[in-house]
C-alpha cells in the first residue's frame, strides 16, 4: 500500500510551478533592492517583498490543504476494501477463505449476512428467502436493496438498476448467495472511482488561476517587448541602487513594477 506524501513534500510541490518560482525570485530581488534603499523609504521598501512572500505562503497553504483533502478521500475509500472472501476452488470441495486480493474473475464466491463483498459478483443463486445489500458507499442509497438472479435487459443500466450484481466493498445486510466474480481490484466499480480520484488533475490554487489569467491577457506578439522592457528596468534599477543609492527613489515605481512586467514574458519558457 502506498503511503501518503509528507507535509514537506506537499509544500515543495507548491513551488514547482514556473510562475510561482518567478514570484519567489521577484521577492528575493525586491528584498535586495530594498536593502540598498536610504532615507525614509528604507522601511517601506521591504513591504513589497514581504507581501509577495505572504501571497506565496498563502498559496502553498491552500495547495497543501487541497491535496490533503484529496488524499483523505482516497484513504476513506480504502477503508471499504474487503480483506477476505469465501470461494469455491476446483482443488477443494468445500468453501475456503482467502484474501480478497487473491480472488480472480471466474472464481465462484459465496457471501452471507455480515460479509463485505470481496469483488464485483454476478449472482447465480440465492440460498435464502431474500438477499438484501447495503450499497450506500457506491450508490448513495439510504436503505438496503433487494437483489435477485434475473438478467438485466439494459446493458447501459446504472449500478442502482443492476439487481443481479453485488459490488465490491458493499455489505450483505441479510441473506446468503453464490455468484461468479466478474471484476476485481481497480476493475471493480469502487476501484474505478478511486482510480479516477487519484488520476484527477489537481485543482489550481487561486494564485495560480490569477497568474494564468494575467499571463493570458498578454498576446504573444507583445511578449518580446515586455521582456526587453523588464530586462532594462531591472538592470537600470539594480545599477543605480548599488552605484548611486541617492537616486534610487526616482526609480521606485519602475522597481515595483518590474517583477510583474516579467511574468508574461517569462511564461514563454514554460509554453
Amino acid at each position: 500500500m502506498l503511503h501518503g506524501k509528507s507535509i514537506w513534500e506537499l509544500v515543495l510541490e507548491q513551488f514547482e510551478d514556473l510562475l510561482v518560482r518567478i514570484l519567489l525570485l521577484a521577492a528575493c530581488i525586491s528584498f535586495v533592492l530594498a536593502w540598498f534603499e536610504e532615507g525614509e523609504e528604507t522601511v517601506t521598501a521591504f513591504v513589497e517583498p514581504f507581501v509577495i512572500l505572504l501571497i506565496l505562503i498563502a498559496n502553498a497553504v491552500v495547495g497543501v490543504w487541497q491535496e490533503r483533502n484529496a488524499e483523505s478521500a482516497i484513504e476513506a475509500l480504502k477503508e471499504y476494501e474487503p480483506e477476505m472472501g469465501k470461494v469455491y476452488r476446483a482443488d477443494r470441495k468445500s468453501v475456503q477463505r482467502i484474501k480478497a486480493r487473491e480472488i480472480v474473475p471466474g472464481d465462484i464466491v459465496e457471501v452471507s449476512v455480515g460479509d463485505k463483498v470481496p469483488a464485483d459478483i454476478r449472482i447465480t443463486s440465492i440460498k435464502s428467502t431474500t438477499l438484501r445489500v447495503d450499497q450506500s458507499i457506491l450508490t448513495g442509497e439510504s436503505v438496503s436493496v433487494i437483489k435477485h438472479t434475473e438478467a438485466v435487459p439494459d446493458p447501459r443500466a446504472v449500478n442502482q438498476d443492476k439487481k443481479n450484481m453485488l459490488f465490491s466493498g458493499t455489505n450483505i445486510a441479510a441473506g446468503k448467495a453464490i455468484g461468479v466474480a466478474v471484476a476485481t481490484g481497480i476493475a471493480t466499480e469502487i476501484g474505478k472511482i478511486r482510480d479516477q480520484m487519484a488520476a484527477t488533475e489537481q485543482e489550481r490554487t487561486p494564485l495560480q488561476q490569477k497568474l494564468d489569467e494575467f499571463e493570458s491577457s498578454f498576446p504573444r506578439s507583445s511578449r518580446s517587448s515586455v521582456w526587453l522592457c523588464g530586462s532594462s528596468t531591472l538592470v537600470t534599477s539594480t545599477i543605480l541602487c548599488m552605484v548611486a543609492p541617492g537616486s534610487a527613489a526616482q526609480f521606485t515605481i519602475s522597481k515595483s513594477l518590474w517583477p510583474w512586467l516579467w511574468l508574461p514574458s517569462l511564461r514563454v519558457f514554460q509554453l
